[in-house]
């Protein structure tokens, strides 16, 4: 079937209307009829082909919320009418230690992206920015009701991709968690955190954001730019999430932890990283990264922010703004994630 999209066709051209072909839906396929996606950061470094090459025409878009227009023969676990969602990958090689184990996210053989990748079928995979899209069942989240699709659509991202670390490293009551940067991902990190119960502070360049942290659920907010906060800070973390792309000064930052914490890089600098070893040896501190989620962990995720109500805070925008939007989002000028109404497309 030939659906609308837009669709990115070189790296300094803007993107534009078009249409692609999306395939029949197989025996264990589901249909969606997309109603929201979310702008990530990702979507413009792929577009602007600033994370390797692409092949263009490109269509980009991997926080995905819909509805299930059709099913497959074989499909049990969605049915017609279902509001779902699609993240970052849309297949895995099902088979390697990783996949069996359900961390797909991680799949040896590298999992097939949204968007960018090339599906068993061989041909490429086209994302979110489109009236449609055809599926896997078993890489097809569950939105529980009770969210509105539009805020729903960030967190098959910004959402797991905070969720995955917090439940791994354990946040919860009597941990203390700090979020680094308020942007996409920090707003759900903070909003994630309070819910587990963990107190939570966030460590951003000013205090500009201090109220829209302190709304969505943090204990404290620091300004970086204020050399104080690095000294009166030092020691206090169990945990922290750098949800941020720049390069940081780890030697500032690892401090700040506990014996035994851990500081979690979520972000990809442009540039390496320097890590001062005697940050991290005198208290057997740990420096380690995380990627998205695992498929049964963004399910559950979902029922997480559907049981305690949260969502991403959102600007919905036309079609026709997505240039402008992406202008904005690398100017940090959203608060906190544009989502495009696919039915202006």
């Amino acid at each position: 079937m030939q659906v609308k999209a837009i669709a990115a066709i070189a790296p300094d051209a803007p993107l534009e209307p078009t249409t692609i072909e999306r395939r029949d839906v197989g025996e264990h396929e589901v249909l969606i009829g997309t109603k929201f996606v979310g702008i990530c950061h990702s979507d413009i470094h792929t577009v602007r082909s600033q994370w390797g090459q692409i092949t263009y025409p490109m269509v980009v878009g991997h926080e995905i919320a819909g509805i299930v227009e059709e099913i497959g023969s074989g499909v049990t676990k969605h049915q017609v009418g279902d509001h779902v969602g699609v993240g970052c990958f849309v297949d895995s090689c099902r088979e390697c230690e990783n996949c069996k184990a359900g961390l797909d996210n991680y799949c040896l053989q590298g999992n097939i992206g949204t968007y960018n990748g090339v599906g068993r079928d061989g041909k490429p995979t086209a994302g979110g920015y489109s009236t449609h899209i055809v599926v896997d069942e078993n890489y097809v989240l569950r939105i529980p009701e009770n969210l509105p699709l539009d805020a729903a659509a960030p967190l098959l991202c910004a959402g797991v991709t905070t969720y995955s670390p917090l439940t791994h490293w354990g946040a919860g009551p009597g941990k203390k968690v700090a979020i680094v940067g308020l942007g996409g991902l920090g707003h759900m990190g903070v909003q994630i955190a309070h819910a587990m119960g963990a107190e939570v502070s966030v460590l951003s360049q000013s205090l500009k954001k201090k109220e829209d942290g302190e709304r969505l659920g943090a204990d404290h907010y620091y300004a970086t730019s204020d050399e104080s906060t690095f000294e009166d800070l030092q020691g206090t973390f169990d945990l922290i999430l750098n949800t941020v792309s720049a390069n940081l000064d780890l030697g500032r930052y690892l401090p700040l932890l506990k014996t035994n914490g851990a500081f979690v890089e979520l972000g990809a600098p442009e540039h390496p990283m320097e890590v001062p070893a005697f940050a991290l040896i005198p208290q057997r501190r740990t420096l380690a990264g995380s990627m998205i989620g695992s498929i049964a962990e963004t399910q559950e995720m979902l029922d997480f922010c559907g049981k305690h109500g949260l969502g991403a805070e959102v600007e919905v925008i036309h079609a026709d703004k997505v240039n402008e939007a992406y202008d904005r989002v690398v100017n940090s000028d959203v608060r906190y994630r544009f989502v495009i109404d696919t039915a202006t497309i």
